[in-house]
C-alpha cells in the first residue's frame, strides 16, 4: 500500500495492522521521515526508491499500489491571506488547485496502466463540493454546488476517471473539517478560545460538517476494504452543528466563555473571500453511504469527540 497526504496516523494505522506503508510527502522525502519517525514508529514503515515513474512526476502526492491504492491530495487548507491568494490563482490560471486536479489523474492513469492495477483507489475530497446550501440537509445524492472550492472538487473527482474506466473501484472521502488537537481548524482555535476571546463566526447559524480524526481514518480503512463502497463517500461525522452550537460545546469542554463573537465583515477583512467559502458557508452535510453501510462511529457527537481530542474528562473542562 503507498499512502498520503492524510497524515501520519493513517501510516500508523497500516503499521498497526502489520502493512507495508510507503509514505510520500509534500516537502520532500526527509520532512515525511522525519514525521514517520515521530508518529508512525519509522524503524517499521518500509520505504523504497522504485516508484512508478509516471507518479514520481506528481506534485508531492503519488499514491498506488499492486493491491490496493489510497490518493489523498490537498492536506490542511491554508489560512488568511494566503488562501485567499490561492483563490486568486484558482480564479486566474488555477495552477495551486489544479495541482490536485492533475496529480490525481496522473495517479488514476498510472494506477490503469498497472500490468495488475489496483482493485482500490480512494481519494480525497472535500464537503465543498456542496458549495454554500443553507439548512438543506445534503447527501451523496444532492447537486454539486457553485464557487471556486466546488468546482474544485468537481474537477478533482473527474480526475480519477481513468481508474473507474479500467475497472478500479473508485470511492470519493468527501470529507468535512476533520477535528484533531495536532493541527487543522481545531487547533488554530484552541489559543484564542483558551483566552475566552474565541466566539460565534458571524451568525452563528452555518452548519459545519465535521469529523474526529479517529473516525477519519477508520473511514479511509473502511473505503480500502469494503467492496460494496464506491463513488462519492461523505467523510462526516453523523450529527452536523451549528457555527453557534460547535462554539459553545468547544467553550464548555474548556470551561471558557464565548461571549466574543466576530462579526462577517470582520472575518471577510482578517481572512479575505476565503471567509465566505471557508466560514460563513452552511453546509449540512449527512453520511448516508456510510449509514446504509452500517458504518458505527467512534465520535458521532461532538462534545464526547472534542474530550477525547483534547483528553479532557467527562464533565471536567480543560484548564
Amino acid at each position: 500500500r503507498l499512502g498520503l497526504g492524510v497524515g501520519c496516523g493513517q501510516v500508523t494505522a497500516w503499521v498497526d495492522d502489520d502493512e507495508r506503508a510507503w509514505a510520500i510527502g509534500r516537502n520532500g522525502r526527509g520532512s515525511t521521515r522525519g514525521q514517520l519517525r515521530e508518529q508512525a514508529a519509522a524503524e517499521r514503515v518500509a520505504e523504497r526508491e522504485e516508484i512508478h515513474p509516471v507518479v514520481q512526476q506528481l506534485p508531492g502526492h503519488p499514491g498506488i499500489a499492486g493491491g490496493q491504492g489510497q490518493w489523498a491530495a490537498g492536506g490542511q487548507r491554508a489560512q488568511g491571506r494566503a488562501e485567499s491568494r490561492r483563490q486568486e490563482l484558482v480564479e486566474e490560471d488555477r495552477p495551486e488547485a489544479l495541482q490536485r486536479v492533475r496529480g490525481t489523474r496522473l495517479v488514476a492513469e498510472a494506477a490503469a496502466a498497472l500490468p495488475r492495477p489496483p482493485r482500490v483507489l480512494v481519494c480525497a475530497s472535500a464537503i465543498g463540493f456542496y458549495g454554500d446550501r443553507g439548512t438543506e440537509v445534503l447527501d451523496e445524492t444532492s447537486a454539486p454546488g457553485s464557487g471556486f472550492l466546488a468546482d474544485v472538487c468537481r474537477q478533482w473527482e473527474a480526475a480519477a476517471e481513468p481508474a473507474r474506466a479500467a475497472g478500479i473501484r473508485v470511492v470519493h472521502l468527501r470529507f468535512g473539517v476533520v477535528l484533531s488537537s495536532a493541527g487543522g481548524a481545531l487547533a488554530t482555535m484552541l489559543l484564542p478560545f483558551r483566552l475566552g476571546v474565541g466566539g460565534v463566526l458571524g451568525a452563528g447559524t452555518q452548519y459545519l460538517g465535521w469529523i474526529a480524526i479517529d473516525d477519519a481514518i477508520g473511514i479511509v480503512l473502511r473505503a480500502l476494504a469494503d467492496e460494496r463502497l464506491h463513488g462519492p463517500v461523505n467523510a462526516v461525522a453523523p450529527n452536523p452543528v451549528t457555527n453557534r452550537e460547535y462554539t459553545t460545546t468547544l467553550g464548555g469542554v474548556l470551561g471558557r466563555p464565548t461571549f466574543l463573537g466576530v462579526p462577517a465583515f470582520a472575518a471577510r477583512l482578517a481572512f479575505g473571500e476565503t471567509a465566505d467559502a471557508l466560514l460563513l458557508a452552511s453546509t449540512r452535510v449527512v453520511p448516508r453511504v456510510l449509514d446504509d453501510a452500517g458504518h458505527a462511529f467512534r465520535f458521532p457527537e461532538l462534545a464526547p469527540a472534542l474530550r477525547h481530542l483534547l483528553g479532557v474528562a467527562p464533565d471536567a473542562p480543560a484548564g
